[in-house]
């Protein structure tokens, strides 16, 4: 195999940790997750493997390097989880600083390895392995640690107070009654068809796409609430360091506050590792057979909206418009079909990406990877060179990105490839096309 070079990153997550640990502690860690943790899928996948290399240019990480052999997904497996095993874990601190550069930024989880697979082994879930023994080592990118540390101290990913999140729904309720006559945004309402989540940035940063939301139930008379005490964040940032014992806790705090107010679902809206965490990740980990009570993400929700004719368009827009697939909702979930109900709803001249659906390229920022901050920009701009290749190709000027991560993934590879599109997300595109009735017009 060609010699494994990559330019020096400094992360004091990583760096400072393995300053203070001895191979005794990683040890321990390697054996916990090896030994008590990991399923046969383990053992199956790699004795399985018979490196055919036919994983390869399923990689945007190793089309974007230029076919460079050590980013193939066999070859991450091969220097890391094999590593390990080889070595009986055995392994010294340079070793994992390796293994925690390959696992947290070289491979975003997106699955569409396996599709390229003869044997359908999930590299995915073999890469996760890496980052559980990183975990409990210590040794995680910096910006991930804070971000798993605020969501077991606030249940939500910016340390926002509870008192702050009511101030900001009020707040936002005010505003959007300048335009929705005697709009509201109810908290803490019992017995209503819905419990609608909300991403932690939208109560700080992006305020205006949960007044778009607000906007949408408003005017499509939904039966909503949203929570009036901690749980009303979605995300669950805690899955990037595969922390287990922070990740179900915030997934059980979700389920709990629909349990407490006895809605009949749960919606969330646009970001796919939370809805991946909420619907089988977390509940996996809990030890739920199946979800409590059913979990829509934002796609299947406004599919059910425009279907049912709750609410209208009342103009498409004819700019040439393409779409981005995100892995958690299309690799992992199938929603491809009414993804684009949506989107041809919306629009009057939408063009496919090629590849599309299950075999669209991952926008390069899931997994973890623009959550693990600064120090990794350059290895998902880079690695999302052929992402940003496949966006120009199609001559768009507006991307639907339907998630949080590939939205402002794709908004970095528009500012580094000067691309020259306009990336948005499904609910601020329906909230700016719909009909909004006379009647409920302030």
């Amino acid at each position: 195999m060609t010699e494994f070079v990559r330019k020096t990153v400094a992360d004091i997550g990583i760096d400072k940790t393995l300053e203070e640990i001895d191979e005794v502690r990683i040890k321990k860690a390697i054996d916990w997750v090896l030994k008590r943790e990991a399923s046969a899928r383990l053992k199956v996948f790699v004795d399985t493997c018979v490196r055919c290399g036919m994983c390869s240019t399923s990689c945007h990480h190793y089309l974007s390097h230029d076919n460079d052999p050590t980013y193939a997904p066999a070859a991450k497996v091969k220097q890391t989880i094999w590593d390990i095993l080889n070595k009986n874990g055995n392994v010294g601190k340079e070793d994992i600083k390796k293994y925690a550069r390959i696992a947290f930024s070289e491979c975003n989880l997106c699955r569409r390895c396996v599709q390229f697979c003869p044997f359908g082994i999930d590299i995915a879930y073999l890469i996760s392995l890496v980052r559980r023994i990183c975990c409990l080592i210590g040794a995680v990118p910096q910006y991930i640690q804070d971000q798993a540390l605020s969501h077991m101290q606030t249940t939500n990913m910016l340390w926002f107070r509870q008192d702050e999140w009511l101030d900001t729904v009020q707040w936002l309720e005010d505003e959007l009654r300048a335009e929705i006559k005697n709009a509201r945004i109810p908290v803490g309402k019992k017995d209503a068809e819905i419990l609608y989540l909300a991403h932690g940035l939208e109560a700080k940063y992006m305020t205006g796409l949960l007044a778009n939301m607000a906007k949408i139930m408003n005017v499509a008379k939904v039966d909503w609430t949203m929570p009036d005490c901690d749980g009303w964040d979605y995300t669950n940032k805690s899955f990037y360091a595969q922390d287990h014992e922070t990740f179900q806790k915030v997934v059980r705090t979700h389920y709990e506050v629909a349990f407490k107010l006895n809605v009949k679902r749960i919606v969330m809206g646009e970001c796919g590792h939370a809805y991946r965490t909420g619907i089988y990740e977390g509940t996996r980990l809990i030890g739920w057979k199946e979800n409590p009570i059913p979990y829509l993400y934002g796609v299947e929700f406004f599919y059910e909206l425009l279907k049912n004719n709750r609410i209208k368009i009342s103009q498409k827009i004819k700019e040439p418009v393409t779409l981005q697939d995100p892995c958690n909702i299309i690799r992992y979930r199938g929603l491809r079909e009414k993804l684009r109900y949506i989107v041809n709803s919306l629009c009057e001249n939408f063009i496919e990406m090629s590849p599309k659906d299950d075999h669209n390229y991952c926008c390069s920022a899931g997994g973890g990877m623009i959550d693990a901050g600064p120090p990794w920009k350059m290895a998902r701009i880079e690695g999302g060179r052929i992402k940003a290749e496949q966006i120009k190709d199609t001559g768009a000027k507006i991307v639907i990105a339907p998630c949080h991560t590939c939205h402002k993934g794709i908004e970095d590879l528009n500012d580094y490839y000067k691309l020259g599109v306009h990336v948005k997300f499904l609910t601020d595109m329906i909230a700016e096309q719909m009909e909004i009735p006379e009647e409920m017009r302030a």
